[in-house]
């Protein structure tokens, strides 16, 4: 048996898409993070279980859904992600057999309504297809989550479509979200921002991105896109030096 899980918090507008996409799999389990929204009521719609679980972090929620669980396999899928019909085929192939206990699934980013190959954004694979028992949810990485396996990975061919970012907004907000989280990763680990680290982390992510991971085929959306990755560079380490700030600040008083 195959269960999908999707993760939710106020998805009505991405929701019924992503459902529907789900169609083939024997059961769709809406783990909501207690919505406000019409969330539940259009998940229970489309014939999805609805579990509500308060929101603590990422890998917690995962860990709780695969609690909740009780089918062979698990197939995660984001409420902003889309199963195509060849990757059903794939994933229900694959399934059958005794090994992988784990697949990597790539994904067709679309960013700014466009579909980005290019700039680090494909592959982008996500280990999503688990065999139940056989993997857990790192706790202590909240956001990023990384999966524990008991057993061996194998990759998929079919993507997931990712109906990523829809503004400039959104990839900025979401990116400063990031940035403090990874902040705080730093920080703990003894990483200490420099001034020259504001000049050239966000050069050298920008030279990545466009150059060695091809962004400039994609125009000026790859150029965009590079330049918006060196500037998020420049908030990781203005949210570190925040951090520092506030530490010694405390020590002081």
């Amino acid at each position: 048996m195959l269960t999908a899980v999707v993760l939710t918090l106020n998805e009505e507008y991405n929701l019924p898409d992503c459902l529907t996409s789900l169609a083939w799999v024997d059961e769709v389990v809406v783990f909501d993070s207690c919505s406000d929204d019409r969330t539940c009521d259009i998940a229970r719609e489309h014939g999805a279980r609805v579990i509500q679980f308060p929101f603590e972090n990422y890998a917690a929620q995962r860990n709780a859904a695969l609690e909740a669980v009780k089918s062979e396999w698990v197939f995660f899928v984001d409420a902003d992600e889309r199963a195509s019909p060849e990757l059903s085929i794939e994933v229900r192939d694959v399934i059958r057999e005794s090994e992988p206990v784990g697949w990597w699934v790539p994904r067709h980013n679309y960013i700014f309504g466009r579909l980005t190959m290019n700039a680090g954004w494909y592959p982008d694979y996500q280990m999503r297809l688990l065999r139940h028992g056989h993997a857990e949810y790192d706790p202590d990485r909240h956001v990023h989550e990384l999966v524990k396996l008991q057993g061996s990975s194998g990759h998929l061919q079919q993507p997931l479509l990712h109906i990523n970012y829809a503004t400039v907004g959104d990839f900025i907000e979401r990116q400063h979200s990031y940035a403090r989280y990874d902040a705080e990763i730093m920080y703990r680990q003894a990483q200490r921002a420099r001034w020259y680290n504001f000049i050239i982390q966000p050069l050298r992510h920008f030279c990545w991105r466009f150059v060695s991971l091809s962004g400039w085929r994609d125009g000026g959306h790859g150029l965009m896109l590079s330049a918006l990755m060196g500037y998020s560079q420049f908030v990781l380490y203005r949210d570190l030096l925040d951090l520092q700030r506030c530490h010694n600040h405390g020590d002081t008083a």
